[in-house]
């Protein structure tokens, strides 16, 4: 049985550092270079959802606490 994962990003608090991306092992994360929040910054975002694992290790990167990961 496959555990969904889902992902919660505030993007409007994101600064676009990339902490997140390089955290990822599998390599599912880029920052965005189209959308851009209140602030100006480009945005991180899921490329992926599917391949998640949920280790969370991009949540727990981020020091700006984007990133919500929820396991079904």
């Amino acid at each position: 049985m496959n555990t969904m994962v889902k992902h919660t990003f505030r993007t409007e608090r994101c600064k676009g550092c990339g902490l997140c991306v390089s955290a990822c092992s599998k390599h599912l994360l880029a920052i965005s270079k189209e959308t851009i929040n209140k602030s100006g910054h480009y945005v991180a975002y899921m490329t992926n959802q599917e391949a998640c694992t949920g280790c969370c290790n991009c949540a727990l990167m981020c020091p700006d606490c984007v990133i919500r990961i929820e396991k079904e």
